[in-house]
């Protein structure tokens, strides 16, 4: 019973926080989108910062409209191919970018790169040269982000980032439409992330800035984000007239907070820092007592898989608080915004050509 009950209470929450986007003008007319559309096509996604302010938005307010209104989209893809190339596990980016461009009117091929990674058996830039004679987009999982990097600077099509080292540029996409349909707005929303300054919290700096939140990370020593990083998610802040802030207390990070963000403390490729970082990263674990220090309509995230009772208890990961799988579901649709500007398929979309679905 308590299991119904609280699964009824998040669906009370997601539907109401959806009623609350809407678009102010139809994404056919939208400014930020048919620019995007235009500078975007046959471009790479390898960093947040790859994007412009703008751009962001215009992701995130195609995305919704996907969501919306998916049959819309369903022939913009047609006959597109893609390749994901995986060096590591997945569940959601897979199936995500899988079922975005199937829906799509496209197909997907999935190559596993596990046992070998890329540049091993043949170098990155032959393989790039090969593949985009079959293939419209590449996405990659990789661990070095210098592999992305150099499979965009070698092939003729799009590289999408589906995970690096360095940054998960689609993660935070996903993210940051999940906090628009729950706040409607994320502009001076306060989002706080707590854990390990890794590849997810590098995008989400990178993103909170581009839209206008006030990020604030909370790592331990030695733990922090990148400096690159954080110098690119500053300057862009001042340019959007919000803050990022850089702290070693999740206590004070978390205080007043809109949203409270965690992730794994052991990335994957630092299994052997497991017992390691054990100890210095359980005073930042995410439970009821910290989440009582955030604002009262605060909303827990992840990006998953999660360690439970690890960076979060089962308490609040299981909490009407928890939006962690409206963020999975959201990956679906703010990718296929991604694969639509990237591919140049908007032109293909039944809305941009004045037709009904």
């Amino acid at each position: 019973m308590r299991r119904t009950q609280q699964h009824s209470l998040q669906e009370d929450i997601t539907v109401a926080s959806k009623s609350t986007i809407e678009l102010e003008v139809p994404v056919h007319k939208d400014q930020d989108i048919l620019a995007a559309a235009a500078r975007l096509a046959g471009e790479d996604l390898c960093s947040i910062a790859d994007l412009s302010s703008a751009e962001v938005r215009a992701i995130l307010k195609l995305a919704h409209d996907v969501k919306r209104n998916p049959r819309e989209y369903r022939h913009a893809l047609d006959a597109k191919q893609m390749v994901l190339m995986f060096e590591k596990a997945s569940l959601r980016t897979r199936l995500s970018f899988e079922a975005g461009i199937n829906t799509m009117g496209g197909n997907a091929m999935f190559f596993d790169q596990t046992n070998s990674p890329l540049g091993e058996r043949e170098s990155i830039s032959d393989v790039a040269r090969n593949v985009e004679r079959w293939v419209d987009v590449i996405v990659l999982r990789t661990y070095a982000h210098d592999t992305v990097t150099e499979m965009a600077a070698n092939a003729r099509v799009p590289v999408i980032n589906a995970l690096s080292d360095f940054e998960h540029p689609c993660q935070a996409l996903a993210d940051f439409m999940t906090l628009q349909e729950h706040f409607g707005t994320v502009t001076n929303l306060n989002f706080t992330y707590v854990g390990d300054g890794n590849n997810v919290c590098h995008s989400l700096m990178l993103t909170g800035a581009q839209l206008g939140a006030n990020v604030t990370v909370a790592t331990p020593r030695g733990y922090s984000p990148d400096i690159e990083i954080v110098t690119i998610a500053r300057d862009i802040a001042q340019a959007n007239n919000c803050e990022l802030r850089l702290l070693q207390d999740p206590q004070a990070a978390v205080e007043g907070a809109d949203a409270v963000y965690t992730d794994v403390c052991v990335s994957m490729g630092f299994e052997h820092e497991s017992t390691k970082r054990a100890p210095i990263f359980r005073p930042f674990q995410v439970n009821e007592a910290l989440m009582q220090k955030a604002s009262p309509n605060a909303v827990f995230m992840h990006c998953l898989p999660a360690r439970r009772n690890e960076e979060v208890t089962d308490a609040v990961i299981d909490s009407p608080q928890s939006i962690v799988f409206d963020q999975a579901e959201n990956r679906l649709h703010a990718q296929k915004a991604l694969l639509l500007l990237l591919l140049g398929g908007l032109a293909n979309a039944a809305t941009f050509r004045g037709e009904q679905a």
